[in-house]
């Protein structure tokens, strides 16, 4: 896994809740380019229609409340979202997040140091992101060993098939 990670971004506010970001009507759905297609409907129709490949969605506090549903990660990953910053995310959210592979981070008060479309680049190693349009430097908190490693591997299924010599 690459430590730097660049996206074009898109920005959300408080309380992005799981049924916003893959509403509970899509549910019976498995076809990933499909689910991804639905990402974030619950906060504008248009978002995943138009989020870049590779893009960083950057929120506000308590990102992914609600449901413990894998579903929400699943579908902000098949829309292309390589990462997602946020002043703080549910709890249960995180953990779905590192263990399926994308990358939650806790970058407080990056919300109102970014606008829709600008470029980041997170480093994962450092702890910052830097906005690329104005060079400002931001703290983020760094993710711990073990979320690192997981990451790395792709998510916790991979590392396990890894480490077990199963394919």
């Amino acid at each position: 896994m690459e430590t730097k990670i660049t996206g074009k971004i898109i920005v959300v506010g408080d309380n992005i809740d799981t049924d916003q970001i893959y509403p509970g009507r899509f549910l019976a759905l498995t076809d990933p380019v499909e689910i991804g297609s639905h990402c974030l409907c619950g906060v504008d129709e248009s978002i995943a229609s138009n989020f870049p490949k590779g893009g960083i969605v950057v929120a506000g506090r308590n990102f992914g409340c609600g449901s413990s549903r894998e579903h929400a990660p699943i579908a902000l990953l098949n829309m292309g979202a390589s990462a997602v910053l946020a002043d703080s995310f549910a709890r249960i959210f995180f953990r779905n997040a590192v263990n399926l592979g994308l990358v939650p981070v806790i970058c407080k008060g990056i919300r109102s140091e970014v606008t829709d479309g600008q470029t980041l680049t997170l480093d994962l190693e450092a702890g910052t992101v830097t906005v690329e349009e104005t060079g400002k430097v931001l703290p983020c908190e760094k993710l711990g060993e073990q979320a690192m490693k997981i990451l790395a591997a792709g998510g916790i299924k991979p590392m396990m098939r890894k480490r077990f010599g199963k394919e």
